[in-house]
């Protein structure tokens, strides 16, 4: 049996608390989506068997290109990152995996998948970093990486790809995604042509070398830290990219890569229909790439693209299988707290989705009416689903309030005893 980190007597004693206002809503709710034709059970064990991954990344506290301020009881190493993902996996029963970022998580892989196994969790995408220089890393990426004007510092990059793979055999792992920093911030400074074909190149090398069982998957976003131009900018250049590396390559769909107000569920759908659509990295933005709590900004954005995913899933289109990650950054809250309350967030819009009547949107759509087809949308998002989610995590053993729980435990103030302060420095996101 798995360790856990918090008590199990505390998490059964907030449950019991709970219980009995959890059982009346839960009926309550069911006997309203009874009358729609929806079985709340149904609904319930379909949200208990979707599970979002956790990065290890967002367990420490985040900043921006002026400052961070650490918080209380900051990770001091992969293992520490570790049990805070058992944390959020205990009371939610959501995120079983664990996604690396290497060299940032780079360890012996046999300790690492020791130490995940106590509590039970598995990992999930290895993620390169060719956006940044380890130390003693022999060339610098300061001018690229996978498209960098230098044979050498492609090559490096490459082999810094391959490494990741490895790991991630040893680990169980099943996918590498690729995101890059590579572009310009001057007109002139690069050949558009010239930049883009030495990353096919490289990317060419790396996918010779996935292993049978593997996914790639490649991420655009459209700036940052190249401000005028960048290799991998929009969801079409990530298109071509999949087509032209095989069929074991996919898009990843950050939410906030995108110009604001761009029909981020319609690139999805594309993605779809099309067999290139490998997953997500979750978060919110209001302005651009915020790596904000998920459904923190526009929880109907979040709601429409689940409709799209749910679409896929009922029809059971061809390959369709796409993975499911957090990515964010949180600056001013407890990291546990929000990517506790992100997953939660990313289950509710799955939810939400699936007590959309098909069946009479269809119907309107054919029939040109607009009005009944958005409120047939708008009646699933507005239904308050919490009664569901809750009773979800009660059967899986987690908690009906994670962050009550979470906070009765104390946990916080006992790693921030234990782990030393790191003190507050310059910019960046990790």
């Amino acid at each position: 049996m798995s360790e856990t980190i918090i008590s199990a007597d505390l998490v059964e004693k907030h449950n019991a608390e709970r219980q009995a206002d959890l059982r009346r809503d839960y009926e309550t709710l069911g006997e309203r989506l009874d009358r729609r034709g929806i079985s709340i059970d149904d609904i319930r064990d379909k949200m208990a068997a979707f599970h979002v991954a956790i990065p290890s990344w967002g367990m420490g506290t985040g900043g921006t290109r002026f400052a961070r301020f650490p918080g209380d009881g900051e990770p001091r190493d992969i293992f520490d990152k570790i049990e805070d993902c058992a944390v959020i996996q205990q009371l939610t029963r959501a995120t079983p995996t664990v996604s690396l970022h290497i060299p940032w998580d780079k360890a012996d892989p046999k300790r690492l998948k020791q130490a995940a196994s106590r509590f039970g969790l598995g990992f999930d995408a290895m993620n390169s970093n060719t956006f940044a220089d380890a130390k003693d890393q022999a060339l610098s990426y300061r001018y690229g990486s996978l498209s960098h004007a230098d044979v050498d510092t492609r090559k490096q990059a490459v082999e810094h790809n391959l490494e990741c793979i490895e790991i991630g055999r040893t680990l169980g792992s099943r996918a590498l995604t690729v995101w890059i920093g590579d572009g310009s911030n001057f007109p002139g400074q690069v050949n558009f042509a010239k930049a883009f074909e030495r990353y096919l190149d490289s990317m060419r090398e790396i996918y010779s070398q996935l292993p049978a069982d593997w996914r790639l998957f490649t991420e655009h976003k459209m700036y940052e830290p190249a401000f005028y131009s960048t290799v991998v900018q929009d969801w079409g250049t990530n298109y071509i990219i999949a087509q032209e590396l095989g069929p074991k390559a996919f898009c990843l769909v950050d939410l906030g890569h995108h110009a604001p107000n761009v029909n981020i569920e319609m690139i999805v759908s594309r993605l779809i229909q099309f067999k290139k659509l490998g997953g997500f990295h979750f978060n919110d933005s209001k302005y651009g790439d915020d790596d904000l709590d998920a459904g923190s900004i526009d929880p109907y954005r979040l709601f429409l693209v689940f409709n799209e995913l749910v679409d896929a899933e009922l029809n059971k289109v061809e390959g369709f299988n796409p993975a499911h990650m957090l990515d964010q950054s949180h600056n001013v809250t407890d990291p546990i707290e929000s990517l506790m309350l992100s997953a939660v967030e990313v289950l509710r819009a799955y939810g939400a989705a699936l007590l959309v009547d098909r069946e009479a949107l269809a119907g309107y759509q054919d029939d040109n009416d607009a009005l009944l087809a958005t409120q047939t949308l708008k009646v699933a998002f507005r239904t308050d689903i919490e009664p569901i989610l809750a009773m979800a995590r009660l059967q899986a053993g987690g908690a009906i309030d994670p962050i009550a729980a979470y906070r009765a435990s104390g946990y916080r103030k006992k790693v921030a005893g234990e782990r030393p302060a790191v003190a507050s420095g310059g910019g960046g996101i990790v």
